[in-house]
């Protein structure tokens, strides 16, 4: 039986609710964006790192070397992208974590975005 309490999150995923709640306790989170430069340009979740999806299998390391042992959390548009990179990430050792929903998903949870 799955204890998890949102069903809507596999295990390579975390729910907009979850993320919101660490956000609000103050817990620090590594935030990987790997939508395209100009869904960047649009909007953001605040202090994340921008680094387009076919860029993470050889950037990933720089993107993130001051983050060593820390969850990454990556995010795109509505999921698929961020799924797709998490196993890149994987594959590279890091702990990552897809955003369930995406960008989209944290909007409506009422996470804040920056233009």
């Amino acid at each position: 039986m799955n204890s998890m309490t949102m069903s809507d999150a596999s295990p390579n995923e975390i729910s907009p609710g979850t993320l919101l709640a660490r956000h609000e306790r103050g817990e620090r989170n590594v935030l990987l964006d790997v939508r395209e430069q100009n869904e960047w340009n649009l909007f953001r979740i605040p202090n994340a790192i921008h680094l387009p999806l076919g860029r993470v299998s050889g950037a990933a390391s720089e993107a993130l070397a001051q983050f060593p042992g820390d969850e990454v959390v990556v995010y795109c548009g509505r999921g698929a992208r961020s799924a797709q990179a998490v196993e890149m990430l994987r594959a590279q050792g890091y702990k990552a974590t897809s955003l369930a929903g995406g960008i989209a998903a944290w909007i409506d949870a009422g996470g804040e975005v920056e233009e």
